[in-house]
């Protein structure tokens, strides 16, 4: 396959960036995009250019870092994959492939492709933890009975991998769906009510403070997320905030 790229190119977090275009030939459908881009950058080193800064680590769909938006899509044109699983078989040979980060005043460059995240980090932070009792009277994890129901819904916020293609597929920039799966995943468990009251209110507080838009319930969010996380979190989260609000 013979393509071409236009990526965002950007020095650092003061320059002002811009789009250059590449070219990339011999590209086997069976690459992931993250191989095609090392490809490029091969290519760029050989030609004495610097290569494109680009987040990755994992490559296997489980840390989040390979956040690209890709011809208009967070992670690309496949669903429920992250950028390192998307294969160039989802392309065309001859096709311009747009590449540039993901784009929120949260979430500002740092240099070409990757973005500074941790706005979400702060968020998690702020509440997003259960007590532990270190005394030595510690409980075993199973002595708790947990509902099945409860325990599956948990288990799949939990799958929330905070890529930010939330974020990043919002007009809003909204954070809410990542929000909403941190909150959920210990709001529906009872080890998780100890702290339930402040640690959604001070999640949502953080990312508020952070810069995150607010929520208009159009979906993206959910389409985009590589993991699936449902909307039904965000409807969670905004019922334990008003019990939360209520109690405080």
């Amino acid at each position: 396959m013979n393509l071409t790229l236009k990526i965002w190119r950007q020095k650092n977090a003061s320059d002002k960036g811009k789009m250059v275009d590449y070219p990339v030939s011999d590209i086997s459908p069976d690459m992931s995009f993250l191989e095609m881009l090392d490809v490029l950058n091969e290519q760029l080193i050989e030609q004495g250019e610097q290569p494109v800064a680009f987040d990755h680590d994992c490559r296997e769909g489980i840390c989040g870092m390979c956040s690209l938006y890709i011809n208009g899509e967070a992670h690309g044109p496949d669903r429920g994959v992250t950028t390192c699983q998307l294969h160039m078989r989802m392309f065309k040979d001859g096709d311009t492939i747009t590449i540039e980060p993901f784009r929120a005043t949260a979430f500002p460059v740092i240099k070409d492709l990757v973005v500074d995240r941790s706005a979400f980090d702060r968020v998690q932070h702020a509440g997003g933890f259960i007590s532990v009792n270190t005394s030595g009277n510690t409980i075993d994890a199973n002595a708790i009975p947990v509902n099945k129901h409860d325990a599956d819904d948990a288990f799949a916020a939990a799958t929330c991998i905070g890529c930010g293609a939330c974020v990043a597929s919002c007009k809003n920039s909204s954070a809410m769906l990542f929000v909403g799966a941190k909150v959920s995943q210990f709001a529906l468990l009872p080890q998780g009510q100890v702290e339930a009251t402040d640690r959604v209110l001070n999640m949502v507080k953080q990312m508020d403070e952070e810069g995150f838009g607010n929520c208009t319930n159009t979906g993206a969010c959910e389409v985009e997320c590589p993991k699936g996380i449902s909307l039904e979190n965000i409807a969670r989260m905004n019922r334990e905030y008003l019990k939360a609000a209520f109690k405080s």
